[in-house]
């Protein structure tokens, strides 16, 4: 028996193009954020495989340290997440298939299908990060339960994506079911009460378990996670350091330099970094509002356009939408969510596309529904839809041409590091920047190296403290750094901005007086003049 056509348009056809995209794009990680979660799992950076990220893949990271640790040579990371994303496609081609079936017929439901993969949906797999992935589950997991809200096991199906979108990151699903919101609203009309029942049934007792759950390191992590990123990624706190120690910690904090507790607290931020809310709207949001405008125009203008289009529709017509003055709110609510995303914290491309997909997607669950004379292209529509193709695959195709060349020199710069460092332990400052737009099917060739990173959002992470004792028999960062100094197995491997700010680290061993690090570069390196790590010879010397 053959396949329905539904099935082959909403189960295969997804399969098909994320396979295409792939094999003819190419995948790349749009952050080091991926590359370094996975050291994680598989132990590289951590004294053993890390089954609690505490702050994200809540039961998966278990699962996946799991695996590593049997078949370490198997992309686990990149294939779970690639799977959920092709689960978030079928679940969004369904809910868009079943609006279009109204309109199209045949060979133009099918073009509609294409095109609305190619511009909402290509990016993903394309330009890769795992955030994208909870967005996407949970908003497409709501708009299918929605639309299906009849039928209890479409109902068990939207909430089971969802569950899993929490489990990735709760904030993003959060995130997802605020963008399908409206139009979950309006596919599930009168069921529409118990839908959101079941939903905040389902987020509120997965909250109190992660409550009733975390360990006080965990909710440690939890807050220092929040300052550094309203200091680092939102730019909403201003620097005021009163004394030197603030100094040093706020450049710590610059650095991503954030292991040492005594020099990074929350009393630190406190003290040192408080929200300044003159400051931040005079600095800072002038600088986001014109670097989100160039975003949304330069990356999402076939969304834009469809959106302006949908708009004209329900303007040009109001005697057949019902409602409209609830469209509107809609329309004007996204704008504000996107407004203060990109301005009070940030909107890079793992949230604009998600956002700007959903956002298309709830305003057509308005609009399709409706009864009208079948969608007819005419000679101007399609010249301009072939317009805005080239436009928006040029930019697609100069994406990828960028994507390949860092992916080329970041890989070159590691290999470059593996020669010159053949010792089993590194101790780094900057490698993560070498992680960016690896592809997620190729996992870190650092094994069997132990990595302890001095930078990056990992030095927060709880499993730290016992990988420095792990490698030194202390968990105290000054110490720690004190006696791999003294091992002949250890390779430093370093920003040359880092180095400034290491030299200046003041150790105190109980058996001598004050002694500080000295760093010299062990010889000239292509990545130096990038800024890239190179090799260091560390020594100790007594301070002045």
């Amino acid at each position: 028996m053959l396949p329905s056509p539904k099935f082959l348009r909403v189960v295969v056809l997804p399969a098909v193009l994320l396979l295409l995209a792939g094999a003819g794009l190419g995948c790349y990680y749009e952050t080091n954020d991926d590359v370094s979660i996975t050291l994680l799992l598989r132990g590289v950076t951590a004294a053993a495989p890390v089954t609690d990220l505490h702050l994200y893949f809540h039961g998966l990271a278990a699962l996946l340290a799991t695996l590593y640790r049997h078949f370490p040579a198997v992309p686990w990371y990149g294939l779970l997440l690639y799977g959920l994303l092709y689960a978030a496609a079928v679940l969004s081609f369904a809910v868009l298939d079943r609006l279009l079936r109204g309109q199209l017929t045949g060979a133009a439901l099918l073009g509609a299908l294409v095109v609305f993969f190619g511009v909402a949906w290509l990016e993903h797999g394309l330009w890769f990060n795992y955030v994208r992935v909870p967005i996407l589950l949970a908003g497409g997991g709501l708009l299918f339960a929605a639309q299906r809200s009849e039928q209890r096991a479409a109902l068990l199906l939207g909430l089971l994506a969802i569950s899993l979108a929490a489990l990735i990151r709760p904030s993003a699903a959060l995130l997802g079911l605020v963008a399908a919101g409206p139009g979950a609203l309006w596919l599930a009309r009168r069921r529409a009460v118990v839908l959101i029942g079941a939903v905040a049934l389902l987020l509120g007792a997965g909250q109190g378990l992660l409550l009733l759950t975390r360990s006080p390191a965990a909710a440690t992590y939890r807050r220092l996670d929040v300052l550094k990123s309203n200091r680092n990624d939102f730019r909403l706190t201003r620097p005021r350091p009163r004394t030197a120690a603030d100094r040093r910690g706020l450049q710590a904090v610059a650095l991503w330099a954030l292991g040492d507790s005594a020099l990074v607290n929350e009393e630190l931020f406190r003290r040192a970094a408080p929200f300044d809310a003159g400051w931040f709207v005079r600095t800072q949001v002038p600088a986001k509002l014109a670097g989100l405008g160039a975003q949304l125009g330069r990356d999402y203008f076939p969304l834009l356009l469809l959106l302006l289009a949908l708009g004209a529709e329900v303007a040009r017509n109001p005697r057949r939408y019902q409602g409209r003055r609830r469209f509107w709110l809609v329309q004007a609510g996204f704008g504000l969510l996107i407004l203060g995303l990109g301005t009070v914290l940030k909107f890079p491309p793992r949230l604009g596309l998600p956002v700007l997909g959903l956002w298309a997607l709830s305003s057509l669950s308005y609009v399709l529904p409706v009864p009208r004379r079948p969608l007819r292209l005419t000679p101007v529509s399609v010249v301009l839809l072939v317009l805005v193709g080239l436009l928006y695959g040029y930019k697609t195709w100069h994406r990828v041409q960028v994507l390949g060349q860092e992916q080329r020199q970041n890989l070159a710069r590691l290999h470059y590091l593996q020669r010159a460092a053949v010792q089993p332990v590194w101790v780094v400052a900057g490698l993560e920047s070498t992680f960016k737009a690896r592809s997620p099917f190729a996992e870190p060739d650092l094994a069997p190296h132990s990595v302890l990173n001095l930078t990056g959002w990992v030095t927060l992470d709880p499993s730290q403290p016992a990988f420095r004792q792990y490698l030194t028999g202390s968990r105290a960062w000054p110490t720690a750094l004190h006696r791999l100094t003294r091992r002949a197995d250890v390779g430093w491997l370093l920003a040359p901005e880092a180095v400034p700010w290491l030299s200046t680290y003041r150790i105190s061993p109980k058996t001598a007086g004050p002694v500080h690090l000295v760093f010299t570069a062990a010889g000239p390196s292509p990545a130096a003049a990038a800024g890239q790590p190179q090799p260091y010879q560390v020594r100790v010397e007594p301070m002045e």
